[in-house]
């Protein structure tokens, strides 16, 4: 096992991070480049929850296949 603040793993931690983050903004902005709609529009002012509950699918998604290309 290894030492967390081993300063190699850190610093990996801190890229893993923001990769992920950047993979996250990328996964949003394709979203609304994709989308035929404002979704900004259609989840606060047409309070549509399905669109909510799809976009909240996407970072699940994600964020799953992030952890497992760290672990």
């Amino acid at each position: 096992m290894h030492d967390p603040l081993d300063p190699y793993y850190f610093i990996a931690t801190l890229l893993y991070t923001g990769l992920g983050i950047l993979v996250f903004l990328l996964a949003f902005w394709l979203m609304g480049k994709v989308a035929p709609f404002s979704l900004r529009k259609e989840i606060e002012e047409d309070q549509n929850t399905a669109l909510g509950i799809v976009m909240g699918s996407v970072v699940i998604g994600l964020a799953i296949i992030i952890a497992a290309a760290i672990g």
